[in-house]
């Protein structure tokens, strides 16, 4: 591979190899650059290697950009260390908090002229070397934080970085982006963790009776709890705001269920919860950040065998709609399920003939 032209950024390092270091690594290799992968666990780092993500790295070369990825407590003794050898001409890291390790990067004494602050918005509930995808940030925000001592050089380094592994980057204050990862990452984790672990202690039953609902409360709740201990004690602040306004909303709808005499009006206060939860869900961006959009939904009966959503998705892009999202829905104890393709409305009709013309079972 050989570099695009007009990239400055040659060689990079990447210290942690669990899935954001890894994924920035494949990401970094697709676009020529040469990565060197650094990691306490050397397991971790041949894994990483074997995936193609880049070689291992002679502490003793020199690098154009540093990349730290591990957890948040850890990131400026890291940095500290990276800058005392001279490893490269500018650092920036990717941890999900961002206050943390800038004050403790100022407290050690570290150079902030050739560190930017970073945190890619891009994950998975999966972890480690053998999660990692070289397109997890395309499209991607990758919130950026730089401080007053940055250079612009090291800046415009960090940018070209977001650029080459595909994300958006987003200049924010760290305090703000704090803030923010609290309303959207962090204290919903915590608050799926909460709905899960009532799974925990159901019934046969109640599981057997689970649907698609609580799977996509709970998805994100299967995240490693030792990663994700790190991540909310370094946020733990603006976390704990955050699922103290949660728990006050739903400590007001227990009261109000509780209360229910069976004439509805002492569940007012947990409709207005519900249509607060509504309004919440139209903020979120939609497709290409832009605004949240509505979509048809058309559920197609597949087989549960090797082949068959490549072929109804081949179907459709016969029909010549544009598929926006796809969910996949098993049904227990069969061998098969649903597949709900979502399209823009004035699609579906089209959608839905063109698939039935080619013997595709699409429910009225």
């Amino acid at each position: 591979m050989t570099p695009i032209e007009g990239v400055t950024i040659g060689s990079v390092v990447v210290v942690g190899t669990g899935l954001i270091g890894t994924s920035i690594a494949l990401a970094l290799r697709q676009r020529g650059v040469r990565v060197y992968l650094a990691d306490r666990d050397a397991a971790a780092v041949r894994l990483a290697r074997e995936l193609g993500a880049g070689e291992e790295w002679p502490s003793d070369r020199t690098v154009d950009v540093a990349v730290i990825a591990i957890p948040p407590q850890f990131v400026a003794q890291q940095l500290l260390d990276l800058q005392k050898n001279d490893v490269a001409r500018f650092y920036t890291d990717v941890a999900s908090v961002k206050v943390l390790p800038l004050a403790q990067a100022v407290q050690l004494g570290c150079d902030l002229s050739t560190y930017v602050a970073g945190h890619p918005l891009a994950g998975r509930e999966r972890s480690g070397p053998a999660a990692a995808r070289a397109d997890l940030f395309l499209g991607r925000p990758w919130a950026l934080c730089p401080t007053a001592e940055a250079s612009g050089e090291a800046v415009e380094a960090v940018l070209e970085l977001i650029g080459l592994c595909g994300g958006n980057a987003v200049r924010v204050d760290a305090g703000e982006h704090d803030s923010a990862v609290a309303v959207i990452s962090h204290a919903p984790h915590v608050t799926a963790a909460a709905v899960a672990a009532r799974l925990a202690e159901a019934s046969d039953t109640a599981l057997g009776l689970s649907g698609q609902g609580v799977r996509d409360v709970t998805r994100i709740a299967a995240g490693d709890p030792a990663l994700w201990t790190g991540i909310l004690s370094g946020n733990a602040a603006p976390v704990a705001e955050v699922l103290e306004a949660v728990v006050a909303d739903l400590a007001a709808a227990a009261r109000a269920l509780r209360a229910f005499a069976g004439d509805g009006t002492a569940v007012s206060g947990v409709t207005e919860l519900l249509e607060r939860g509504v309004r919440g869900t139209h903020r979120i961006p939609g497709k290409h950040g832009g605004p949240a959009r509505t979509y048809a939904v058309v559920q197609v009966v597949i087989g549960d065998r090797p082949g068959e959503l490549a072929r109804l998705v081949q179907a459709a892009g016969e029909t010549g709609v544009n598929i926006e999202d796809i969910r996949l829905e098993h049904a227990p104890g069969l061998p098969l399920g649903a597949a709900e393709l979502y399209v823009q409305p004035d699609a579906a009709t089209v959608l839905v003939d063109g698939l039935r013309e080619r013997g595709w079972h699409v429910p009225s």
